[in-house]
């Protein structure tokens, strides 16, 4: 007993064969438009750091300053707001201070988000360009999917998460030892220091730390974006089979367009032999190539090909032409030429007018008709 079975199926990626193939334009442009694209977050996070420490390190003494006069002016008021049980003030007075209070804080603060947000913007627009979709933000039911995400927690993709974890973690500590371990006794020397000298020191302590972890970071994140370049790329390949099941859905089946230019040169060849009785003559090459000419001085200026073939089809016009009493003249060199560069409706190109005007010479001469 013979069992049949399809070799495709012991494939690497089942029916189709494995994916070997680069990704196609095509596909990466759809790819794009769903959202999938080569990029890495943590370039954001990592630049995203190394801004906030270092605005925080460069705008530190603007906004202390600010902050302690904003302190300084609500301060002042303080008696008029203890003393707003007795009617000093109103109750949009008080709503009046706080709102201003609240937008002199945003003020303050708003460079620090503005700056955020900048550099998380310029981070994805350098990795992935500017293209808006909001297909990634549609519910997917594959994802609520318990075996989906069983999938996932064990994956490949899961356990670079876990390692990219490990060594951040790994990163932070040692750094964090490394500088602070020489500078432990100022913790010590805090409670002698006047208040914003204590402030000033333990801000200057942190901003360095943040900026040394954050430099250490990008190592980390250009490493990353590395690994999802890579990984992008692999996931985009192709199996044979699937290119070529995108090039008959971009470009048609090839049967049916096989089909489609078999019966236009079939209409084509109807509507030629219906206009070959107008011919003149039939150049003939005398086995291989026919082409009908005709001159009609009112129509062109020079002959026309309104006819051409070669082997059975050039057997077929001269049998048309004996049938309907039209001259056929063999010239070898003239039939070849003019099957070669000319096309039907055409007319003759001037460098061939010598000869085609000669050839129609002899056939008028044979009609009588000079």
């Amino acid at each position: 007993m013979l069992l049949e079975y399809n070799l495709q199926f012991f494939a690497k990626e089942g029916l189709g064969g494995e994916k070997t193939e680069p990704a196609t334009e095509k596909k990466l442009r759809d790819a794009r438009n769903e959202g999938q694209v080569a990029k890495s977050r943590e370039i954001a996070n990592g630049l995203g750091l190394l801004a906030l420490f270092l605005i925080l390190k460069l705008y530190t003494g603007t906004m202390g300053t600010s902050f302690l006069s904003l302190f300084s002016n609500m301060y002042n008021r303080m008696p008029s707001i203890v003393t707003f049980w007795n009617g000093n003030m109103s109750w949009e007075e008080i709503g009046n201070l706080y709102e201003q209070m609240l937008i002199q804080v945003l003020i303050i603060i708003a460079p620090i988000f503005l700056i955020g947000f900048v550099v998380a913007f310029l981070c994805d627009f350098a990795q992935v360009k500017w293209h808006v979709t909001t297909k990634p933000l549609m519910p997917k039911f594959s994802k609520l999917s318990p075996l989906s995400g069983v999938k996932r927690l064990f994956s490949v993709a899961s356990l670079v998460e876990l390692i990219k974890s490990i060594a951040k973690i790994i990163l932070i500590i040692i750094i964090c030892f490394t500088y602070l371990k020489d500078k432990w006794q100022n913790v010590f020397y805090l409670y002698d220091m006047p208040l914003l000298q204590a402030l000033q020191l333990l801000l200057e302590t942190v901003t360095d730390l943040g900026m040394r972890i954050s430099i250490f970071y990008m190592v980390i994140a250009f490493a990353d974006l590395v690994y999802q370049k890579i990984k992008f790329k692999n996931d985009m390949k192709m199996t044979k089979q699937e290119i070529k099941g995108e090039y008959k859905q971009m470009e048609g089946n090839p049967e049916i367009k096989g089909k489609i230019k078999q019966r236009m040169r079939e209409a084509s060849q109807r509507r030629m032999m219906q206009n070959l009785p107008q011919a003149d003559v039939v150049i003939t090459n005398p086995t291989h190539y026919a082409v009908a000419i005709k001159y009609d001085p009112e129509v062109a200026d020079a002959p026309i090909v309104i006819a051409k073939g070669e082997d059975f089809l050039a057997q077929k016009i001269k049998e048309v032409a004996r049938e309907n009493n039209i001259e056929i003249v063999e010239n070898k060199p003239l039939a070849r030429m003019l099957y070669a560069n000319v096309d039907i409706d055409q007319m003759v190109p001037p460098e061939l007018y010598q000869a085609v005007a000669e050839v129609l010479a002899f056939v008028y001469k044979l009609k009588g008709k000079i």
